[in-house]
């Protein structure tokens, strides 16, 4: 029996979108959904208490810098990520190798895994299959990523298909390295950049490994996203349809909603608690920078459209004078309207779905958020 299973609950007549859920050792999520992204085992401000309030089900957090600090064995000896971090939904973790290729100047890309230096210290350090497995078996996560090369955008398609053979060949090696089946669930991430011939090898080879759910790598890493979008419209239909998939790194609104359209499951982004470092909200009538001077005397909330607590109980006028006196309460109140927004949207999404009218709704909302049609048909 898989950790990880999905259960498919219907499909939406107008846009092909569905619904379901993915049950977890830590219970089970609705899907689609976003993942607040806790890169070193914390939600950047946010409390696991404020978290479940806006009603986060699932959160991210990352490999290579809990291997870094404070290290697997700590979290381990504390009794798993879960413990550690007082979070008892279900945590996906990923891989690593993102972070390797993005954060280090100086690797060394070889058969037997990757030699890079520490972005921290400068140290030098190696990472495998076999050593992501090892980390995210005693990070102790629901679900784990396989170890993969995310190559640059764009690519030459030799360099691409070299990299996809190599993902194959890591990805037999994660599951081969994957000590805990029983309790992890180790999801295969499909590559192939914006070749279509690619991305049909590299989901035949990850598909013939039987994981019990998949990934969708390579993407939102600067390509249009009228690219993203062609990519996922030949890719999804080739996963299984008794499967999780995960579209990796993707945030915005738009491309939440575009990505459920087009099968997706499961998304994730730094995005919301990003900009909100920067004063920048997400509102149903596009992006409102706070810190701008225009709202020095608004008294309104940051969204009259939204029931979250920040919209309910403070101004703009008010979170823009936090924001301009560095005061760490307005990048909390910031980072939780944006994440609350997102949560928010998959459930409308999700409603929309159950409803047949998940193309309606995507018209309706840009137009509110201010796209326009011709804008919209690029999305």
């Amino acid at each position: 029996m898989s950790a990880i299973t999905y259960e498919h609950i219907k499909t939406c007549k107008q846009s092909g979108a569905r619904l379901g859920k993915i049950h977890t050792p830590h219970g089970s999520i609705d899907t689609p959904i976003f993942m607040p992204v806790g890169t070193l085992a914390t939600v950047k401000t946010m409390s696991p208490e404020e978290l479940k309030e806006m009603n986060a089900q699932i959160i991210l957090s990352n490999t290579y810098h809990l291997w870094l600090r404070p290290g697997e064995d700590i979290i381990q000896e504390a009794g798993g990520l879960h413990t550690f971090m007082n979070w008892d939904r279900p945590i996906l973790t990923d891989s690593g190798g993102f972070q390797v290729f993005s954060l280090s100047d100086l690797r060394n890309i070889k058969e037997e895994g990757v030699h890079f230096r520490n972005h921290i210290s400068g140290e030098k350090l190696f990472l495998s299959p076999e050593k992501a497995m090892g980390i995210q078996n005693a990070l102790g996560p629901d679900i784990m990523m396989a170890f993969d090369e995310c190559p640059p955008y764009p690519a030459e398609h030799s360099y691409m298909k070299a990299s996809v053979e190599r993902t194959s060949r890591w990805a037999e090696r994660c599951l081969e390295g994957h000590k805990r089946p029983q309790d992890q669930g180790l999801f295969g991430i499909v590559q192939g950049g914006e070749y279509e011939d690619l991305r049909r090898q590299s989901a035949k080879d990850l598909i013939s490994l039987d994981f019990p759910g998949y990934a969708i790598g390579g993407l939102s890493v600067g390509e249009p996203k009228s690219v993203m979008n062609e990519v996922l419209e030949f890719t999804t239909p080739l996963l299984p349809q008794n499967k999780p998939r995960y579209l990796m790194g993707v945030g915005s609104a738009d491309s939440l909603i575009d990505g459920a359209i087009r099968g997706v499951d499961m998304f994730d982004c730094v995005l919301p608690t990003r900009i909100a470092r920067n004063g920048t909200l997400m509102t149903s009538k596009g992006r409102l920078v706070v810190r701008n001077a225009k709202f020095e005397r608004d008294f309104r909330p940051l969204d009259e459209n939204c029931s979250c607590y920040v919209c309910r109980n403070y101004t703009r006028a008010y979170i823009r004078h936090l924001i301009k006196a560095n005061e760490m309460f307005g990048l909390r109140l910031c980072s939780y309207h944006n994440l609350h927004f997102l949560i928010d949207l998959m459930e409308q999404v999700r409603e929309a779905i159950r409803t047949d009218r998940l193309l309606d709704f995507r018209e309706e909302f840009f137009e509110n958020y201010g796209f326009n049609r011709a804008d919209a048909k690029n999305f």
